[in-house]
């Protein structure tokens, strides 16, 4: 806990220094003077982003501590990535400037003390665009950014074809150079973020938010073959489409169920067995472990059994698969719009004409049938 120690009185009083009402005004116009340093310095972009099309870029101080001739200004770096953002980007950041006879210059900018870096914070970004993607990526090589590119520009169509719905039809991809990298970008420790080959950023909701990242753990997504990378896009970049229509109310089994059944979506000669792509769940019921209930939102986070978070992650995509296969691609499409605006008893009443214990049921049996 910090504790605030009591300001002492000097005295005799004639030792004091100025009067109180002088200092203040120094103090004041010191900090006017370094608010003004930052807003000239922040302008525009530093030329090391050159390549990246940011727009709307600017710093705002929110607060300032000044010792001498060296200070730290607080701020939010607000920006957009041109054609991509609908609404500013933010960032906390920490600015050090130093003063010389009362002119004050910025000598350094970082990430706020707790809060994630950007990616050009790890080194020089370098930039690909692609047909419907924006890939921005550190220590990697050029041949990896433009195979990302074209794997990212070949899964957006198949996004579009999976969710009808309204989006932007487009996708930002940064690639860190390792996995303590992608942890810094995200916030979380290494550790957390192991398992995964990528992730989607963003905010849940209707309204003007910022594109989402897909941030791609370079370990993990290299590992995959060619099959695996296009799914793995594929399900990160539903979830950039569905964003609006996803909020605290949709359950997890339904937004990552919906965005493996995307990425695994069925056409004529490509569909694939339930039982190979759910092998850990198959391998479950095999042993008359039928789950007994839909996966529970507790049951998608990283970082602790990995096999029990894979039945999570295939049960999920089979419920999807069961819906859009009883009732069509459309009625879950309707379902997942309505359940993240109503109480899903009432989103499945309306869309299945089922209630939860209902669906349960039907897909408990649903998946004896597929995985036994």
């Amino acid at each position: 806990m910090l504790r605030v120690l009591p300001l002492l009185l000097c005295a005799p009083l004639a030792a004091c220094g100025a009067p109180a009402d002088t200092a203040d005004t120094a103090g004041t116009a010191a900090e006017r003077d370094i608010r003004r340093a930052v807003a000239r310095w922040s302008a525009a972009p530093p030329g090391r982003l050159a390549g990246i099309p940011l727009e709307d870029w600017a710093y705002e101080v929110t607060s300032v501590r000044r010792d001498g001739v060296r200070a730290l200004a607080r701020a939010e770096l607000r920006y957009r990535l041109a054609g991509y953002d609908t609404a500013p980007a933010g960032s906390a950041r920490e600015v050090e400037l130093t003063g010389d006879g009362g002119a004050w210059r910025v000598t350094g900018d970082r990430p706020a003390p707790g809060a994630p870096p950007q990616l050009w914070d790890q080194g020089p970004v370098a930039v690909v665009r692609g047909k419907a993607c924006l890939v921005l990526g550190v220590g990697r090589t050029p041949a990896d950014l433009d195979r990302i590119a074209a794997e990212a520009d070949r899964a957006v169509p198949a996004v579009s074809a999976a969710w009808p719905g309204a989006w932007a039809g487009r996708v930002v991809v940064l690639v860190p150079g390792t996995l303590d990298a992608m942890a810094a970008l995200l916030g979380r420790p290494a550790s957390a973020c192991r398992g995964m080959a990528a992730v989607t950023t963003g905010r849940v909701g209707a309204g003007p938010t910022p594109a989402d990242r897909v941030v791609i753990n370079p370990e993990g997504y290299g590992e995959l073959a060619e099959e695996g990378r296009r799914i793995v896009l594929t399900h990160e970049i539903t979830h950039v489409a569905t964003r609006a229509a996803t909020s605290e109310r949709t359950p997890l089994w339904l937004s990552e169920g919906f965005a493996d059944w995307a990425a695994y979506r069925e056409t004529p000669g490509t569909g694939r067995a339930a039982a190979e792509a759910a092998p850990e769940l198959a391998r479950a019921v095999r042993r008359g472990e039928l789950p007994g209930e839909l996966p529970a939102n507790e049951a998608f986070g990283f970082g602790g059994d990995a096999e029990a978070l894979a039945r999570a992650y295939e049960g999920a995509w089979l419920v999807c698969r069961f819906i859009a296969g009883k009732w069509g691609d459309a009625a879950l499409v309707r379902l997942y719009e309505k359940a993240g605006r109503e109480p899903l008893a009432t989103a499945l009443a309306e869309t299945l004409g089922l209630d939860p214990a209902e669906l349960t049921r039907a897909w408990q049996e649903y998946l004896r049938d597929e995985l036994r």
